[in-house]
């Protein structure tokens, strides 16, 4: 996959693949989420797609279910420490499912990689 990132102007870094374009900006315009912010937005999104489609292939309603991610930050260096998936279903949910959607979540690409990270190699070159 390629992808191309350019500079559209202001604070604003957009990235182009396929045909998609996701714009990211800084404040104080803030026209579109922080880079960092789009990247851990991928990582609840990514594991709804998975819970999604563990109620979809089941036929069980979406409705009411969501997820809240909360972002544990190191009060040192502002890192990332910590990041919680909490799944809420309506009370009418089976309970037998509950464990399953858990390890549905848990399947997320964008937290497998995490957990395994690329090696990043960054590189310039005159056109």
């Amino acid at each position: 996959m390629e992808m191309i990132i350019d500079f559209p102007g202001g604070s604003r870094v957009d990235a182009h693949f396929g045909q998609h374009t996701v714009a990211t900006d800084q404040p104080p315009v803030a026209s579109a989420p922080t880079p960092f912010a789009l990247f851990l937005s991928s990582i609840g999104t990514c594991a709804g797609i998975y819970v999604l489609g563990f109620c979809q292939q089941r036929n069980l309603p979406t409705d009411g279910i969501r997820i809240i991610q909360r972002i544990h930050s190191s009060p040192m260096n502002g890192m990332v420490e910590k990041i919680d998936l909490e799944i809420q279903v309506p009370a009418e949910f089976p309970e037998k499912y509950r464990g399953s959607l858990i390890h549905s979540a848990e399947l997320c690409a964008v937290k497998k990689h995490l957990e395994k990270p690329p090696k990043f190699e960054v590189t310039t070159k005159v056109v």
